[in-house]
């Protein structure tokens, strides 16, 4: 038997066990194959309306590398373990450790360049209906052509190449190091068995549970108003990272142990055949693989809540486009204001026009706002804020005495923790006007140039807007004193209107605004953004699904034995697989349940500050994320059943 003839046999052999591992290589190389063949797209930057996105794709390509290599990596370290006795075998019947390293290489070279190969021709096919989904999302207007790349093709076959050299590299290493006794012991001694649980262990997993508990409520008061300093923003994002990626792993070494220890001995050892084959198996089982499930856990995490933030931004696109400019134009100067009028006549679009006064005034908030925040105001927590009179207000009257703040943002409400009532006062030049604050709203009246940095402007009663009129402080007021807006009557000449706003070149200036335009730009941004994001989430969320997939894999053949006894004993194969059922359900759903607590509660921190919704996008995404990633439990509950019923 030559050596050819055994690189055969060896590689029709384990093809079985490689068949997820060449669909995750075949999927990694497609999906890096069309990043690339997009950056290299002209259409990325030379169609009309676009955007500039080869730098940000070639940015996540790099993440994409660095995903796919530790992948691949460790899944070779995963399947080289598998065959450590077989190759214990070969150099029993006398081959030496180069020659054996030679079979393995051939057989990863063919295995490894074939799905390459795949990988790019299905990356080819799929590249148009990326760029497709792409410009649909980003709602850019042009057309997607098939386009293959001969500097894609290069950088694809560099990169993977590459990592091709680092696994040879590591079964070097893997071979060399190994005696033939160890070769036979590997596998025995890659999982921990603890027996019974120590006084240690338990104090390790109440701290982990503590840990991530006191994460998530630091977390939950990290935009309350508490904290004011940038320092001690950044000094508490450090500790929630810190503690709850600590507790992640002090849960998976100790806190699961434990808690299954105490159902264990709720049952008072009295056990059912489920119990055997899913929590005895997990406590033990979980510890060994406890950096291994925190890394998967907390970029789990990091993907969902990346992907939620994403989502947000672009699930509020319009809303926030209306809370910067609540009128479809607004125009500032007054002498563009006449321009843009008689060119809406001269083309027959019929329109409203909306004219609000707007005076900027020192008003103390310092009854309703938090207490640590008045202090970036000075102790009296005087702001400046926008004033309009209720008469431009439409269905709005108030009296003497009330105000009504409006054009509120959730960011300003969390950050800032305004009352929704209590008293404020309106400082002019030379009198203090006290005022009774009788709500908040979001409904913006006026653009963002009046905006005050995103603070909400005030309605109070034309007789009080008269008085602050005759107080005014000249420092603080703005150039220019009227909000005008124009909103068009029929919303298809909305887009006539629009190309008429930018042949005047009125959105040049950053004072004026058009809000088809500022819907455009976001979708653009997040639209792109959301693209990459989901991508890079989809590859971890494949990859990390194969590494617990080949866990399994491996877990099911050492157990094999056990199942053997067990259908001899009397055992049918539907009651070991109602067994298996269960410990897969803790197995991917441990993981999964804590990854997507861990984003929730990342992303309730500050998912203001990226849009206006949270729930929708969120639950969204959260379930596509748990049913892609079931997929991956049900084909270990598969590949358990084809061990089960071989095992008699």
């Amino acid at each position: 038997m030559n050596i050819n003839y055994l690189i055969y046999r060896n590689l029709r052999k384990n093809i079985k066990n490689y068949y997820l591992y060449v669909f995750a290589l075949i999927f990694s190389v497609a999906l890096y194959f069309s990043f690339v063949t997009l950056q290299y797209d002209p259409a990325m930057d030379d169609a009309k309306g676009t955007v500039k996105g080869g730098a940000a794709l070639g940015a996540a390509s790099v993440l994409l590398v660095a995903i796919v290599a530790i992948f691949l990596l460790y899944a070779n370290n995963i399947f080289i373990k598998r065959r450590s006795k077989e190759i214990g075998l070969f150099q029993l019947v006398g081959l030496t450790k180069g020659k054996i390293f030679r079979i393995l290489s051939t057989e990863n070279l063919i295995l490894y360049f074939g799905s390459m190969l795949v990988g790019i021709f299905a990356g080819f096919s799929v590249s148009k209906l990326i760029l497709m989904v792409l410009f649909k999302i980003t709602g850019v207007e042009t057309d997607a052509s098939l386009r293959f790349s001969s500097e894609a093709l290069t950088q694809t076959l560099v990169v993977f190449a590459a990592i091709y050299v680092l696994i040879m590299v590591m079964n070097f290493l893997f071979i060399k190091r190994q005696s033939i006794l160890s070769l036979f012991q590997v596998v025995s001694t890659t999982q921990t068995a603890v027996k019974k649980m120590s006084i240690v262990e338990m104090i390790i997993g109440l701290a982990g549970i503590g840990l991530v508990i006191y994460g998530y409520y630091v977390s939950s008061r990290l935009f309350s108003g508490d904290l004011t300093e940038m320092s001690e923003l950044f000094l508490n994002m450090i500790l929630i990272l810190g503690s709850v990626i600590i507790g992640t792993y002090l849960f998976y070494k100790g806190s699961v142990s434990f808690i299954f220890n105490l159902v264990r001995k709720s049952k008072g050892g009295y056990l059912s055949l489920n119990n055997v084959l899913s929590l005895s198996s997990i406590m033990f089982r979980m510890k060994s693989n406890a950096i291994l499930l925190t890394v998967i856990t907390t970029v789990s995490a990091l993907a969902i809540g990346l992907l939620s933030l994403s989502y947000i931004s672009y699930y509020s696109v319009e809303k926030t486009a209306q809370q910067s400019s609540p009128y479809d134009f607004s125009v500032i100067q007054t002498e563009e204001q006449d321009r843009f009028i008689k060119a809406l006549e001269a083309k027959g679009i019929e329109y409203d026009i909306i004219r609000r006064n707007v005076l900027q005034v020192n008003t103390d908030l310092s009854k309703i706002m938090s207490q640590s925040i008045v202090g970036l105001s000075g102790d009296s927590g005087e702001i400046t804020l926008s004033v309009i009179s209720d008469k431009e207000a439409e269905g709005i009257d108030l009296k003497p005495t009330e105000t009504l703040f409006t054009g509120s943002s959730d960011a300003i409400q969390n950050f800032m923790s305004l009352q929704n009532t209590g008293d404020i006062s309106f400082k002019g030049v030379s009198q203090t006007i006290p005022q009774h604050l009788i709500g908040i709203n979001k409904d913006t009246l006026l653009s963002w140039f009046f905006s005050n940095g995103g603070m909400p402007a005030a309605i109070v009663d034309d007789t009080v807007y008269q008085q602050l009129a005759e107080q005014l402080d000249p420092q603080i007021q703005k150039e220019y004193s009227v909000n005008f807006g124009v909103d068009i009557k029929d919303s298809s000449e909305l887009e006539q209107a629009n190309d008429i706003f930018h042949e005047l070149g009125l959105g040049e200036s950053y004072e004026n605004q058009s809000q088809s335009d500022l819907i455009k730009y976001q979708k653009i941004n997040m639209g792109l953004t959301i693209f990459i994001v989901g991508f890079l989430g989809l590859t971890f969320l494949i990859t990390s699904g194969c590494i617990l997939y080949f866990k399994q894999m491996d877990e099911a053949e050492e157990e094999k034995a056990n199942y053997t006894i067990l259908r001899k004993i009397g055992f049918t194969q539907g009651n070991l697989l109602r067994g298996i059922q269960a410990k897969q359900l803790f197995n991917f759903g441990i993981p999964l349940v804590i990854g997507l607590f861990h984003s929730y509660f990342a992303v309730k921190s500050g998912w203001f500050f990226f849009g206006t919704e949270l729930w929708t996008p969120m639950i969204i995404v959260m379930l596509m994320y748990t049913a892609l990633y079931s997929i991956f439990g049900l084909l270990s509950v598969l590949f358990y059943k084809k061990v089960i019923k071989e095992a008699l």
